[in-house]
């Protein structure tokens, strides 16, 4: 029994240190070199300023947030229409083909996502796949420009996060109670108020969760856009990512990741949210 215990612990408390040396506080000096100023021998003055934060919204730096904001919600949207669908058809089918096609929704993860980005471009290049198909077919009679656009950003993006957006959806999917639905029809109910009334907002944690493992990294992968885009698409991880390296503006790419994880903790608020108000109404 003793020697439980002391397991318990000694695994709790390598657990505590790595989160405290590797995530709180990498996160606290970055917060603290915010509020800092540029410095030419030590990187970051250390200060009490909001230079940094006020830069953020200057016209220049802010076109690049919205857009990388604009971009990361299309991949949002576009990851969330396809995934819903195909998320409740694995949820409602036998276990036999459900478990095939989680088989096909999880392989992606067994290759890095740096190596399927330059596999993108052998689909997508003047010589590839799409075109030599388009042009076979006399579809086209030129090969369409598709790399090094947001079109190519937007389609690397979605290749990339899809599986993090169906995961959530059919897990909520699969516990959703019929029981509710057989209801909803029995009173008279269509399918559409049905799927708006019933269906929706009980899978609403899913698609909340969903929707923050898209987002998020989305916003972060600078690498697809500088691969698939040319860098022509700046993301926001571009942009924090030139603030440290090229720049080398530290107190201002700090500001720009406090930003970003004010972002993610918004998104945590409301999945919280959703997921009391699933509770409730089920208490209720």
């Amino acid at each position: 029994m003793k020697d439980s215990r002391l397991f318990k612990r000694l695994v709790l408390s390598a657990v505590l240190l790595w989160i405290v040396f590797f995530a709180f506080a990498p996160n606290l000096l970055v917060l603290l070199a915010s509020f800092g100023h540029v410095s030419t021998t030590t990187f970051v003055m250390p200060a009490l300023s909001l230079d940094s934060y006020a830069r953020l919204l200057e016209p220049s730096y802010g076109r690049i947030l919205i857009s990388s904001f604009a971009l990361s919600g299309g991949v949002t949207l576009i990851c969330l229409v396809c995934g819903y669908p195909f998320a409740a058809i694995v949820a409602r089918t036998s276990p036999p083909w459900r478990n095939l096609l989680l088989l096909l929704v999880v392989i992606p993860f067994w290759t890095n996502s740096l190596v399927r980005t330059y596999a993108m471009i052998a689909i997508l290049n003047a010589n590839g796949i799409v075109n030599r198909l388009l042009l076979s077919m006399n579809l086209i009679t030129t090969a369409l420009p598709m790399m090094y656009t947001s079109g190519a950003v937007v389609a690397g993006l979605v290749y990339t996060l899809l599986p993090f957006m169906v995961l959530p959806l059919y897990a909520a999917l699969e516990r959703l109670d019929q029981r509710y639905v057989e209801a909803a029809r029995d009173l008279g109910a269509t399918p559409a108020k049905t799927f708006v009334h019933v269906v929706l907002p009980m899978t609403l944690p899913g698609i909340v969760s969903g929707c923050m493992l898209v987002f998020l990294p989305a916003i972060g992968m600078f690498y697809v856009s500088d691969v698939l885009g040319g860098a022509r698409s700046m993301l926001l991880g571009n942009f924090i990512r030139d603030q440290f390296l090229t720049s080398r503006d530290w107190p201002f790419g700090s500001a720009a990741s406090v930003a970003m994880t004010l972002v993610m903790a918004v998104m945590l608020l409301l999945y919280w949210k959703s997921n009391a108000r699933l509770a409730h109404r089920e208490w209720t």
